[in-house]
């Protein structure tokens, strides 16, 4: 008669190993449910555990909640401090500000979801405008530089700041559901708005100075071909305008005058005939003496 094999005792977890395991869990409930939608008794039953261990842990789920966004509030701020320190030209610092974003998106959904979330008023934690406040000092630093090289007035610099984070931070919330274009090229289109300005848009923007040094010298090819094609063209209707006045000089009708137009060809006016004045008959009147 064989023995029953010995149960297999599960792996108690430590003190610390519980408490990431809560907080994974309450990060996944609190984006999808948000904080007053979430109850300690589904903490609990999804970690496995009853709800004083919560409790122990964090003294509810109030306290869960602050140490998620706290955690995700320094990852995110983390993340694009260095990206704005990692680069030395403006337009760098910019595009890796805006590509470490949306890789935080991409990667940490439902950290994200919590930090766009208005924060619960119990909490006294960061909300999401808080986190694009302490964004903005950064770049504001990095704007008052910036105009000050160009001998524009830095006491915009806060304003400029706030103009710049809150587009990209927009464009991320955009992005976290719509997920289209690839990540790249909606960093890529963010930055061609925000440093070239609506009137000097990029028609394919790249975050590769390579492709964009391609693409510039594309457009300044197509640019020199559209003005000789105009310059070809107003020279062949100056030289029909030219032929047409010849054959009617030939032809002894009235001679028409070729005035030029904007470029791209030019008009021919009828030439208004002089009108001939009568001559005048002077009476002289003799003087007969008498």
């Amino acid at each position: 008669m064989t023995e029953p094999a010995p149960r297999s005792r599960r792996k108690r977890m430590t003190g610390k190993e519980r408490r990431e395991q809560l907080l994974t869990i309450g990060r996944t409930l609190f984006a999808e449910r948000g904080l007053d939608g979430t109850s300690v008794e589904e903490i609990a039953a999804a970690a496995g555990v009853s709800k004083p261990v919560v409790y122990e842990h964090f003294g509810g789920k109030e306290g869960l909640y602050a140490v998620v966004v706290d955690r995700e509030f320094e990852k995110l701020l983390g993340l694009v401090t260095e990206a704005l320190n990692s680069a030395i030209h403006y337009r760098s610092k910019l595009e890796k500000a805006a590509l470490a974003l949306l890789e935080y998106i991409e990667e940490h959904p439902d950290g994200f979801r919590i930090l766009v979330r208005d924060s619960h008023g119990g909490t006294g934690t960061g909300s999401y405008a808080s986190l694009l406040s302490e964004i903005a000092g950064e770049v504001e630093h990095l704007m008052a530089q910036e105009l000050d090289r160009h001998d524009y007035d830095d006491k915009f610099a806060p304003m400029y700041a706030q103009m710049l984070v809150g587009m990209v931070a927009l464009t991320g919330q955009w992005w976290l559901d719509a997920r289209r274009p690839k990540r790249e090229e909606v960093a890529a289109h963010v930055v061609n708005l925000a440093w070239n300005g609506l009137s000097g848009l990029e028609p394919r923007p790249s975050l590769d100075p390579k492709q964009r040094r391609k693409e510039r010298e594309r457009m300044e090819k197509r640019a020199e071909r559209e003005a000789a094609k105009a310059a070809r063209a107003e020279e062949k209707a100056l030289a029909k305008a030219e032929k047409a006045q010849r054959r009617q000089r030939r032809s002894g009708e009235p001679e028409t005058e070729v005035v030029e137009a904007a470029p791209g060809g030019a008009v021919e006016a009828e030439e208004i005939p002089e009108i001939a004045a009568e001559p005048v008959a002077e009476t002289v009147t003799e003087i007969v003496p008498r």
